[in-house]
């Protein structure tokens, strides 16, 4: 998809851009990413005063894509949505790593942040995380918990419960995708659940379908405000935030960045903006730069590593 524009010189720094600039979307077309990379596109391009050509450029789980990206001439002509999947988990989880997550791009900003939740079926008798902790202490190997898949931020959520609540004995159960786990738990097949923040476990927890325990953020947010955090709940390493960031390629003039970055952050700040993302499930970063995103980034890396290598997951 081609954004088109009437000419805007707003940030008109330098000589760029001259030319339509092409965003990479390491995925299929329709998921989260996609969404919240062309959302961001549509926004961006008027203040650039450029045309932004959205390109889904999918497989290997985004890894296509990422490396496309990565061996792009550093010109800002060609960016990347990448998203913890790509710059977390699978630089982490894979055997020969394609491209360095660090040293391979520069990023431009995080442009949102999606928490998971703990979730559970109605029937266990549980209304705490606190309360699911001795239970699942009580019961070693007997409780189980569902994800949208092995090596998934959802997945992944499980572990660090796991972990957070001294070495809980749970097992993960992987479905493929996050729909059918969610139904299971709706029909009680299994007694947890650890999704992606997304209308659906909203409305279903809403109607009393399934019952969240907490959400593991910094903070609570706007579309669920009665449910806890996982860090008032009593767990404060328990924060799971799915990032969308845009990046550039390492070697980007820093006046590329710069311009990119405010044209962003301008975006950003748009209230219409930001409530478009909050109805497609992501809280809008409207603080963000390019040193906190590099740094943010890094920080996740380092906090997911031990994690990803616990649970054996593997790329090859």
């Amino acid at each position: 998809m081609i954004w088109t524009l009437s000419p805007a010189p707003v940030l008109s720094q330098a000589k760029f851009p001259e030319r339509p600039v092409r965003l990479v979307v390491p995925f299929a077309p329709g998921g989260q990413n996609d969404l919240i990379g062309r959302m961001w596109a549509q926004r961006v391009a008027p203040l650039l005063g450029q045309s932004i050509v959205v390109e889904n450029r999918g497989g290997a789980g985004g890894t296509i894509g990422t490396v496309e990206a990565a061996r792009a001439k550093p010109d800002g002509y060609t960016l990347l949505i990448g998203n913890t999947t790509t710059h977390v988990i699978n630089p982490v989880a894979m055997s020969s790593p394609a491209y360095d997550a660090l040293k391979d791009f520069a990023p431009v900003a995080i442009v949102t942040l999606v928490p998971t939740a703990v979730t559970v079926h109605p029937s266990l008798p549980v209304k705490t995380l606190k309360e699911l902790v001795a239970l699942a202490r009580a019961n070693p190997g007997k409780l189980s918990y569902g994800s949208a898949g092995a090596g998934t931020i959802t997945n992944l959520t499980g572990e660090l419960f796991k972990r957070q609540g001294g070495g809980l004995d749970i097992v993960h159960i992987p479905y493929k995708g996050a729909g059918p786990g969610l139904q299971d738990l709706i029909a009680g097949h299994i007694p947890m659940y650890t999704p992606i923040l997304a209308a659906a476990p909203i409305s279903y927890h809403r109607a009393g379908r399934l019952r969240m325990l907490a959400i593991c953020a910094e903070k609570r947010v706007p579309a669920a405000p009665e449910v806890p955090t996982a860090i008032e709940a009593g767990m404060s390493g328990m924060v799971v935030q799915v990032f969308n960031a845009v990046l550039a390629g390492a070697g980007t003039p820093r006046a590329v960045i710069e311009q990119l970055h405010q044209a962003t952050v301008k975006a950003l700040a748009d209230e219409a903006f930001q409530k478009d993302l909050r109805n497609a499930g992501a809280e809008p970063v409207i603080d963000t730069n390019p040193e906190q995103a590099a740094r943010f980034i890094r920080d996740e890396i380092a906090r997911w590593t031990p994690v990803i290598r616990a649970s054996g997951f593997k790329i090859d």
